[in-house]
C-alpha cells in the first residue's frame, strides 16, 4: 500500500515546481525581449525619430552626424555633441550647464 507523502514533502515539491516554472517563464521573457529589441532595431535603424524617414550621414566639423532627408532634422549619437562643442573654449555644454546652475 502506498504511503501518503507528508505535508512538508508535498510543500517542498510544490515549491520546487513553482521555482522551475518561474525560471522557465523568466528565460522565455528574456528571449522574447531580445528578439523584440533586434526586430525594433532593424525596423527603426537610421530612421528619423520625428518623421520616420531615412537618415543620411553627413560630415559636420569633422564629425559624422545623422540628418533627415525629409524634415532636415539633425540627430547626434553618443559623444558627438561633446566632440562638436569641445572645439570652443566656452563650449555649448558649459553654457548649458550654466543655465542649470552646475
Amino acid at each position: 500500500m502506498p504511503v501518503k507523502p507528508s505535508e512538508a514533502e508535498e510543500e517542498y515539491f510544490a515549491r520546487q515546481e513553482f521555482e522551475r516554472r518561474r525560471r522557465d517563464a523568466e528565460e522565455r521573457a528574456r528571449k522574447l525581449a531580445a528578439e523584440e529589441r533586434t526586430r525594433l532595431k532593424e525596423l527603426h535603424w537610421m530612421r528619423c525619430p520625428k518623421c520616420g524617414m531615412e537618415l543620411a550621414e553627413v560630415t559636420f566639423r569633422g564629425v559624422r552626424i545623422d540628418r533627415c532627408t525629409s524634415c532636415a532634422g539633425v540627430w547626434l549619437d553618443a559623444g558627438e555633441l561633446e566632440t562638436l562643442s569641445g572645439a570652443e573654449p566656452e563650449g555649448l555644454l558649459a553654457r548649458l550647464a550654466g543655465l542649470f546652475g552646475q
